[in-house]
């Protein structure tokens, strides 16, 4: 998965992007742990997070793991390419990041609390790449749906960047921007370390708490 290791990856230029399709992906529409929809209209007492970290896979599960979160999906955001395909996506030229939609009540699960998990979950120091997995499709990212999310985000990010200096890592690399298109990905890679339980996972935190009680929601 990704390009050679001796290849700085490189974000593609919205012109030499692949042009993508109108059609969109199809999926199941029922999430193969949950059982809920993984596709909208979601009920109005949740809100959605779009998070990117690293290879889907396993970055999904540690979502519909969480108490609190209504659903879930894996797909393609921040890019410039239409419903790419995941092969289109591994080539670096649609730009896109592999995310994790989640969907939580609020009531149940905080954004702050869905954004600690994330930080904990992966190593935002490693710019276009999580582990061996290189690309800028790996990248870290934060896809937020309002102003306030954003704060979270920033407040979130700047709190876990200064432990992370404290144990020696570098910047943090993670984009932060607003959401969006969501593009699904094919079937078989939704929820697919349940549905392939030995499968793949690239996941690999850094050991390092994020200080989740001292971000303020606003």
């Amino acid at each position: 998965m990704g390009l050679f290791p001796w290849t700085k990856p490189a974000m593609v230029a919205e012109e030499d992007a692949l042009p993508g399709r109108a059609a969109s992906m199809p999926v199941t529409g029922t999430h193969f742990v949950l059982g809920t929809p993984i596709e909208p209209p979601f009920p109005p007492d949740t809100e959605e997070a779009v998070l990117g970290l690293g290879c889907f896979w396993g970055a999904e599960r540690v979502f519909w793991q969480t108490p609190g979160v209504h659903t879930t999906a894996v797909g393609y955001a921040g890019g410039h390419t239409p419903n790419p395909t995941y092969e289109e996506v591994c080539s670096g030229l649609t730009g896109h990041a592999e995310v994790v939609r989640v969907v939580f009540r609020p009531a149940e699960v905080s954004y702050e609390e869905i954004l600690r998990r994330f930080w904990e979950a992966h190593d935002p120091t490693q710019g276009m790449r999580q582990g061996n997995d290189v690309g800028t499709q790996y990248r870290s990212a934060v896809y937020t749906t309002s102003e306030a999310q954003r704060a979270v985000a920033e407040a979130s990010r700047d709190a876990y960047a200064a432990r992370l200096a404290e144990a020696g890592y570098g910047p943090v690399t993670t984009e932060i921007a607003p959401a969006g298109p969501f593009y699904y990905a094919e079937d078989h890679h939704q929820q697919y370390l349940a549905k392939v339980p030995n499968g793949y996972c690239g996941l690999g935190g850094t050991g390092v708490s994020c200080p989740v009680g001292v971000v303020a929601a606003e």
